[in-house]
C-alpha cells in the first residue's frame, strides 16, 4: 500500500512538474515575442503589420513574409458579422485569438477597442492566455454612447493595463490610441497638439507605442513622430499607401485597420461577379 502511495504521489508530482515546465516555457516565449514585436518599433523604418482577423489571413499574411500581426476589432467583428465598436465580447475576441496563435508562430497585437468594460487585469491575463504580446487600446468608450475619453483619464486606464503587465512575465506591448482625428473632436486648427498633449500622457503612464490614428498630411505626420517620446504607428491603406512614404516621415509602424479585408472583399466581388 505504501509503495502504491508514494507511486501515485510521484505520479502527480511528476505530472506538476511537467505543467510547470510547460507554463514556463510559453511564458518565456511569449516574453520573447514581446520583446521582438517591441524591437520591431525603429522611427524611419516601420513594422508593416498587417491587420489579420481570423487564422486564414493570418498564415495568408505570414506566408508572404510578414514577422508580426495585429488582429483588428473591425474586421474580427465583420468576419462572424457583427458590428464594430464593441459589437462582440471580450471572450468572443479571444476564441478567435486563440485560433489565430495557434496557426501561426509570430508576434501578435490585439485591438481591444475601449476594453470591452473589462478590469485591466482580466484584458491582460486573458491575451497572455490566448497567446497575444500586445494591444491597443482606443480612448472611444463603446460602452458609454461613444464619448471619449478625457486626456488622464485615457492615460489612467494605460497605465493600469502596464502595472497589469508588470505583474506578469510578459511585457505586453501598449499601443495607446487617440480617436481625435477619425472623430473630428473640437477645433481642427489645434487638434494635432490636443492629440500631442493626451498621447504624451499615455507615454508617461506607460504605453510603449502611440497612435494617433488617421490619414494625416505630411506635415502633421512629422510633427507627430518628432514631437511624441514613443514610436508612432501610422494607419496605411493596403492598397492605395505606398511603404516608401512612411519611412521619411518618421513611423515606427504601419498597419491596415479594416483595409485590407475591404480590398480582398472588393476582389472578391469582382471574381464572383463573372459567375453571376
Amino acid at each position: 500500500m505504501t509503495s502504491q502511495w508514494n507511486l501515485s504521489v510521484d505520479s502527480v508530482n511528476g505530472e506538476l512538474f511537467s505543467y510547470w515546465a510547460w507554463l514556463h516555457r510559453d511564458m518565456t516565449t511569449l516574453s520573447s515575442k514581446a520583446t521582438t514585436l517591441l524591437e520591431l518599433h525603429q522611427p524611419g523604418n516601420p513594422v508593416i503589420l498587417p491587420t489579420v482577423w481570423d487564422a486564414w489571413s493570418a498564415n495568408l499574411a505570414v506566408s508572404a513574409g510578414f514577422t508580426a500581426l495585429t488582429v483588428g476589432s473591425h474586421p474580427v467583428s465583420d468576419s462572424i458579422g457583427k458590428p464594430d465598436n464593441e459589437g462582440i465580447t471580450f471572450d468572443e475576441l479571444l476564441a478567435r485569438i486563440v485560433q489565430i496563435t495557434s496557426a501561426v508562430d509570430v508576434p501578435i497585437s490585439v485591438d481591444i477597442e475601449s476594453g470591452y468594460g473589462e478590469d485591466p487585469k482580466r484584458l491582460i491575463d486573458g491575451l497572455i492566455e490566448a497567446g497575444a504580446v500586445g494591444l491597443n487600446i482606443e480612448d472611444t468608450v463603446h460602452g458609454e454612447g461613444g464619448r471619449l475619453r478625457e486626456a488622464q483619464e485615457h492615460a489612467d486606464f494605460v497605465g493600469a493595463l502596464r502595472a497589469a503587465s508588470d505583474a506578469t512575465d510578459v511585457h505586453v506591448v501598449i499601443n495607446a490610441r487617440t480617436d481625435l482625428f477619425v472623430k473630428q473632436i473640437g477645433d481642427e486648427n489645434d487638434r494635432v497638439d490636443r492629440a500631442i498633449d493626451r498621447l504624451k500622457l499615455a507615454a508617461t503612464a506607460g504605453a510603449d507605442v502611440l497612435y494617433p490614428v488617421g490619414f494625416h498630411s505630411d506635415a502633421d505626420q512629422k510633427r507627430l513622430t518628432s514631437e511624441l517620446p514613443k514610436p508612432v504607428n501610422a494607419i496605411g491603406h493596403a492598397k492605395n499607401s505606398e511603404k516608401a512614404s512612411f519611412g521619411p516621415l518618421g513611423v515606427a509602424r504601419v498597419s491596415f485597420g479594416p483595409t485590407w479585408q475591404m480590398v480582398l472583399g472588393e476582389y472578391a466581388n469582382d471574381v464572383l461577379g463573372r459567375w453571376k
